[in-house]
């Protein structure tokens, strides 16, 4: 077990980290064409959506079903699959939706960017709002979104490195454009290209974070049923991130066509892999 949870480590940390990908947008005139990242999101919602119902929820119903029983094994994985749509939810309706990482930029605020525009005055008075209430209210809503998601990541790959690696690399393209989502509205508010940066560059940190409070938490009573459990759960986060703000954003930034064509190969690329291995 020892050396599945390093690989755990890796795999959040590499998921983590491209966040700051997606940050660079602020360091360039040019960013990030609207229907590629129209496409990118659509597809990481597909392999998101598929990985959580055809192998997160019956390897946590397996799992638990082997430890306590078929029938209160499904009860519970399905309990747990839905706390997990539950919880995200309750965290996402807590923060203001200007200062949500998850919610999609504007189209018109992106365009600013890319045109490398300084930031129009906000606030009362046209005053840019404290550098420091900034700070402190980016990092707090960071590390709440993104804390659960260095969980799930590090949860699936203890159940298996196969499986491990998926989630690694679904949270790594989610994480991309959440980059922008971070970076874009820090620098409008604070006029600064590199603490934009830094801010995003931190919200991935939060994802490790995640991983290692679970290592040196629950790793001495990880059984079956305690890993079933966070696989479902880590399901329904899924489930719930992929049609509360990657959909929406895919199509926000692009048209729909382009936004379903990335689900549909996302969810046809997951099915071959994990045929294949």
């Amino acid at each position: 077990m020892e050396g599945n949870a390093f690989v755990a480590l890796a795999l959040t940390l590499f998921a983590g980290l491209t966040t700051a990908l997606g940050a660079l947008v602020v360091f360039f005139t040019r960013g990030p064409r609207m229907g590629l990242l129209s496409f990118g999101l659509g597809f990481s919602s597909g392999v998101m959506v598929f990985i959580s119902l055809k192998e997160l929820l019956p390897g946590a119903d397996a799992l638990i079903g082997g430890a306590l029983g078929e029938r209160q094994g499904g009860w519970i994985a399905t309990a747990c699959f839905f706390g997990g749509v539950i919880v995200s939810a309750i965290i996402d309706q807590l923060v203001p939706e200007p200062e949500n990482p998850h919610e999609a930029v504007s189209l018109a605020d992106m365009a600013r960017a890319r045109a490398g525009e300084r930031p129009a005055p906000s606030g009362a008075g046209g005053q840019k709002p404290s550098l420091a209430r900034v700070g402190l209210l980016s990092a707090l809503v960071i590390g709440i979104h993104n804390l659960p998601e260095g969980m799930a990541t590090f949860a699936s790959a203890l159940a298996g490195t196969s499986l491990g690696l998926s989630i690694a690399v679904a949270v790594a393209i989610h994480n991309i454009p959440e980059g922008i989502a971070v970076a874009v509205p820090i620098y409008f508010a604070t006029g600064s290209r590199k603490k934009a940066f830094l801010y995003a560059f931190i919200s991935g940190l939060a994802e490790p974070v995640g991983a290692v409070l679970v290592f040196l938490v629950l790793m001495p009573f990880i059984n079956d049923v305690l890993v079933g459990a966070m696989l479902a759960a880590v399901g329904g986060i899924m489930v719930f991130i992929s049609f509360d703000e990657l959909l929406p954003a895919a199509r926000e930034y692009g048209r729909g066509h382009t936004a379903i064509a990335g689900v549909v190969l996302g969810m046809a690329v997951m099915a071959v892999s994990l045929l294949l291995f």
